[in-house]
């Protein structure tokens, strides 16, 4: 019996999303768990893993178009149902602006080198193909040589102008530029945050000094890949004042309050065309250094263009630490349909008084927007004092 490869739900609001790329063709093995497909979002490429063990028997939908979520996109045969002969691969239908015959080929934007496997994100490879620009001779500045859509984009403007010949005098007029896909989702997500939510801020001082020491301690004896960063430390206690105040874990929906029963924790990562917050699945259940471990690598595959499934989908609370730009203090928009986001600053040596006496103290502030229809101002502040606690009293982390 074959089993059906469908088009996931990889966001509360995701309705419809974009095959990238076939890992696999028709007939070849496939493992449970094993990545098949690459889907377009608006806001990332996602690996999907085959959902059973097989031969890729069909593939329905191919690399480029668009459906809706739930639609199956291919199916998987049981091995026992593979027959010995490699099914015959489909092909698409040409598009309709293929040449005709007796006419040369003319697909700059498609064209690939014999051996060389070309590197680029869905949304560079599609507005390549709709400006005619070969990919075979850019050179990617993403991770890996991968092409971005900053380098489409660039070799677009190295093409010479179609204005009339007529010259133009003085500065150049501006000129709109297109949004990505990425940041049109995001428009629109923090427009309809900030028009259906009622936010309100509250912003605490935390005197970092163990937090810091605690830190630096831990990684004294690490490697690279195990040492814990600041990130790591609010993570951790954001997590755990979640299982403890489980009304700010929850979603206002159709007039009614949804407490979720599981703490799942978004990580704001900046890309080239915007913010990505993949989540971190039962983080109030993860040690310190499970934290770090997984923290890092849900940086990497955002940043790498590779994000999982699972890494996607609505969190629960969401994290957005601007500290390492620098920034000591600012208010973040809430992510829908979550009722709370943290906005972290840095942590900055500030004269403080304690004892009797003014002394340098490493400090950071933290500031909460939270949905008033979730939440009153006493709750988030108890909230708030807690995180405070736990931040100031590292040693508390320590233990998942």
């Amino acid at each position: 019996m074959a089993t059906e490869v469908i088009m996931p739900s990889l966001g509360f609001d995701m309705v419809e999303g974009t095959v990238a790329r076939w890992l696999k063709k028709e007939g070849d093995p496939v493992e449970k768990g094993e990545p098949i497909v690459e889907i377009e979002t608006e806001k990332a490429t996602v690996e999907v893993e085959a959902t059973a063990s097989g031969n890729l028997k069909e593939i329905l939908v191919p690399a480029g178009e668009t459906v809706k979520v739930g639609a199956v996109i291919g199916t998987i045969a049981a091995p026992e149902d593979t027959p010995a002969e490699k099914p015959k691969r489909r092909e698409p239908k040409p598009p309709p602006s293929a040449p005709v015959a007796g006419e040369p080929e003319k697909a700059p934007g498609k064209a690939e080198p014999p051996g060389r496997r070309i590197k680029v994100s869905p949304v560079a490879r599609r507005m390549a193909e709709e400006a005619g620009v070969d990919l075979s001779r850019l050179e990617g500045s993403g991770p890996g040589g991968r092409i971005l859509e900053r380098d489409v984009r660039e070799a677009m403007g190295e093409k010479p102008p179609t204005a009339g010949p007529e010259a133009r005098t003085g500065p150049p007029a501006g000129e709109p530029a297109p949004m990505s896909r990425m940041r049109k989702a995001i428009a629109r997500r923090m427009a309809e945050s900030k028009a259906k939510a009622p936010h309100f801020y509250l912003t605490a001082d935390i005197h970092m000094e163990e937090a810091m020491k605690m830190r630096e301690q831990l990684n004294r004896d690490a490697s690279e890949p195990d040492k814990i960063s600041v990130n790591d430390l609010i993570v951790a206690a954001a997590a755990r004042t979640l299982a403890r105040f489980p009304e700010m874990n929850a979603t206002y929906r159709d007039e009614s309050i949804e407490k979720h029963s599981r703490i799942d924790i978004g990580i704001a990562v900046a890309l080239p065309d915007g913010l990505i917050p993949p989540v971190m699945r039962n983080a109030d259940r993860k040690s310190l250094r499970e934290i770090a471990a997984g923290s890092r690598e849900l940086g990497e595959r955002a940043r790498a263009g590779r994000l999982r499934a699972e890494d996607l989908g609505s969190g629960t609370f969401t994290i957005s630490n601007l500290g390492m730009f620098d920034v000591e203090e600012f208010l973040a928009i809430i992510n829908p349909p979550e009722a709370a986001i943290l906005a972290v600053g840095a942590v900055t040596p500030r004269p403080i008084a304690a004892g009797g006496e003014v002394r340098i103290a490493r400090m950071m502030k933290a500031t909460l927007s939270v949905d008033h229809r979730v939440a009153d101002g006493a709750q988030a502040a108890r909230f708030l004092q807690e995180l405070k606690k736990l931040l100031e009293n590292p040693v508390n982390l320590l233990s998942a």
